[in-house]
């Protein structure tokens, strides 16, 4: 009987899996034919790229040795941007961690709530950060608080969408039992839901912040304060070996924050 089954369904199996490949195919095909179109239409012209080159390495010869000149400065600014990146983000984890309850479909209220907020994260994630950097600017004027705003705004769009999505995965038994013993929804998120998914949303957040700080780098060339001014403001006055040494600084920022990010996700894997 059991024998039967199977066979019955794997033609349905191989049916599904041949149509899949099939997908998968045509999926391949478009993609290289819209790569060598896009090629065509873009009118790349080749030779500026070698002359490109040549120019780019005549720079680096004068960006060496960086200039420690203004280091202070420098310094100060890497300051306002990590402060940027760290304001904006925890601002952002707050209302995220808020939104994500009722956003997500084992949880929510009503499905039309679910799908008014998973609406409003694609619509804030689809705008880049930086748009919305020069949006605030518009608004409140220049300086870290734009920035701040920014980073709120984009990263609480991704936060809305992998926090329910962790939600969602919560076994539904959990959920069932505490509504068996009579406990409220309040209840149910946090003695069911937030001990489950905890470590899945920590790792969510320290990833977020990873992004956060590369972001805040760069709001700064439009305005919205941090390094990022700095590395314009010295790029527009030709002074390469500042500029490299901005760049070093916001190197190893960078660098720093993902190496001990990562560090924490192993902990946390391993908790």
């Amino acid at each position: 009987m059991r024998g039967d089954i199977v066979t019955q369904q794997s033609p349905q199996r191989q049916r599904k899996l041949e149509k899949n490949n099939r997908f998968m195919l045509y999926v391949f095909i478009f993609t290289i034919l819209f790569f060598f179109f896009s090629l065509s239409q873009l009118n790349i012209d080749y030779g500026r790229l070698v002359t490109g080159v040549w120019t780019f390495l005549q720079t680096l010869t004068v960006m060496v040795p960086p200039d420690f000149t203004y280091w202070r400065e420098v310094l100060a600014a890497a300051l306002e941007s990590f402060q940027v990146a760290v304001v904006g983000c925890v601002l952002a984890i707050i209302i995220g961690f808020a939104l994500a309850f009722p956003a997500a479909e084992n949880l929510t209220p009503h499905p039309t709530v679910s799908w008014l907020l998973k609406g409003f994260a694609s619509l804030v994630r689809a705008i880049p950060t930086l748009i919305w950097a020069l949006i605030f600017i518009v608004a409140v004027g220049m300086g870290p608080f734009p920035g701040i705003l920014a980073i709120m705004i984009g990263s609480i769009g991704m936060l809305i969408k992998v926090f329910a999505q962790s939600i969602e995965e919560v076994d539904k038994g959990v959920i069932e039992a505490m509504q068996a013993t009579g406990a409220n929804w309040f209840a149910i998120i946090v003695q069911g839901v937030i001990p489950t998914v905890m470590t899945a949303l920590l790792a969510w957040c320290i990833l977020r912040f990873e992004g956060d700080i590369s972001e805040s780098t760069i709001l700064g060339a439009v305005g919205a304060g941090g390094i990022g001014w700095e590395l314009m403001h010295a790029m527009r006055l030709y002074k390469f070996d500042q500029a490299f040494f901005v760049a070093i600084v916001i190197f190893v920022m960078v660098f720093s924050v993902e190496f001990i990010s990562n560090r924490l996700k192993m902990k946390l894997k391993h908790t």
